[in-house]
Order: C-alpha cells, then structure tokens, then sequence
C-alpha cells in the first residue's frame, strides 16, 4: 500500500466534505439512516425509492465502474421496504433490489459485486407484470454473502451462515453452515458452540473508535508537507522517491 502524502488538515477537510455529502444527498433518500455511517466514495452509491431504514455503523465502500446500489421498487408509490441492520458492510459493485421486503441483518458482511433480490421482476408468460404473490427476503445476524454472491426471491439465511462466492441462493439456508454453487447447497456445518468475532465488534465503542484513527491520521499525517503532497499529483513517479 502506498504511503498517504496528504496533509492531516487535509485529509480531514475530506472527511468533512464526505460527512456533508451524505448528509446532504443520501440522507434524505432514506427513510432513516443511524449514527456512524461510512460511506468511501459516497457519489458512487445509489440509494432510490421509499422505506430504506439503515442501521447504526453501516459501512458502504462504493467504486466509479462498481456501485453500491440499494433500491426498492414497490408495486405502488409507497409501497415495498428494505431495512439494514447495524455494522452491515456493502462492498464495491453489491446491490439490494426490493419489490416487497428484504430484511438484512446485523453485522452482514458483503463481498464485492453480491446481489439480494426478493424479485423476478417480471413472470415466465407475460414479462411485463411480476408476480403477484410477495416473496420477501430475510438475511440473519452475522451472515457472510462471499463474491458476486446471490440471493434470490423468498429465501431465508440463517445467522452466521457463509454463502461462497459465486452461489445463487433459490432455497432457505439454516443457520451456521457455509452453502456454495448454483444451486447452493450446504457443504459444511459450522460449531455453533465455538466463540466467533463478528464484524459488530469493531463497533462496540464507535465514538472511541473515531477517536482513535483520528489520533493515528494525527501522528502519522501531521508531518507530511502540503508541497510534497501536490507534487505527488502531478508527478505520480515522485511517491517512489
């Protein structure tokens, strides 16, 4: 990893541009948002549609050419919701589409490019209607959804359970197994007797915590020279020196 060049005040200018742009243009998209959001690049997430409630300490890392996308498109205006638990991570390129009710639960990790969906959108006969039967989707505390992951209409996943990268969910998943392939199936069954660290864990003091990486920016940024940094924009080469 290469070093970070920039100035503390610097960095810190950034993180108060970040704050105000979720403030000022995700917030308001959510029905509620909790304390403690991070959003990494926040102008690459999409939030649309009515009744998204998200949880204290959500983390969303979003990229130019992989979004993080969440969305609900009822059957009628105001219809159709999603909620998020606290300590969920979205990774580059995950997306939640909701026509009725998708639930994620707390401490949710999602890899990069994960997919949820409580919808086919449309039926087999006539693809310009979706179903008529509501077929919500449930996603338990501590559940890890692996890469490019998927999660189809009606299912449940149980707490703690891993679905590997590159599976398609179509059936409901016990809690504490890990599911792989398409169709995912169970391949292993974990202890549920055995002590596991979860991603809440980081967030046990959140305000501490935002204390400490301020500390540490403050030790390791605060000599950096606002000169040295600029010419590292331009000159790219110059990091190596």
């Amino acid at each position: 990893m290469r070093d970070d060049l920039r100035p503390y005040w610097v960095k810190k200018a950034y993180l108060r541009y970040r704050r105000w742009y979720v403030d000022y243009f995700l917030r308001p998209e959510c029905a509620s948002l909790g304390k403690f959001s991070t959003f990494m690049k926040p102008r690459y997430v999409i939030i649309s549609g009515p009744n998204i409630h998200i949880g204290d300490c959500f983390t969303a890392v979003a990229e130019p050419m992989h979004r993080v996308e969440i969305g609900v498109w009822g059957r009628e205006a105001g219809a159709g919701t999603i909620r998020i638990g606290r300590g969920v991570l979205m990774s580059p390129g995950s997306r939640i589409s909701a026509s009725d009710e998708i639930t994620i639960g707390d401490g949710v990790m999602m890899a990069n490019g994960t997919y949820i969906t409580d919808s086919d959108w449309h039926t087999v006969y006539d693809r310009t209607q979706r179903s008529h039967t509501p077929t919500p989707v449930h996603i338990g505390d501590n559940v890890w959804l692996g890469d490019h992951a998927t999660v189809l209409k009606g299912v449940t996943v149980g707490e703690n359970s891993v679905v590997a990268a590159r599976a398609v969910v179509t059936k409901d998943v016990p809690a504490n197994v890990i599911v792989a392939g398409n169709p995912a199936k169970v391949v292993k069954e974990l202890d549920p007797e055995r002590e596991m660290t979860t991603r809440l864990g980081y967030f046990a003091d959140p305000a501490g915590q935002l204390r400490f990486f301020d500390a540490v920016d403050r030790e390791v940024l605060g000599s950096n020279s606002l000169w040295r940094w600029l010419w590292s924009l331009v000159y790219p080469n110059s990091r190596s020196s």
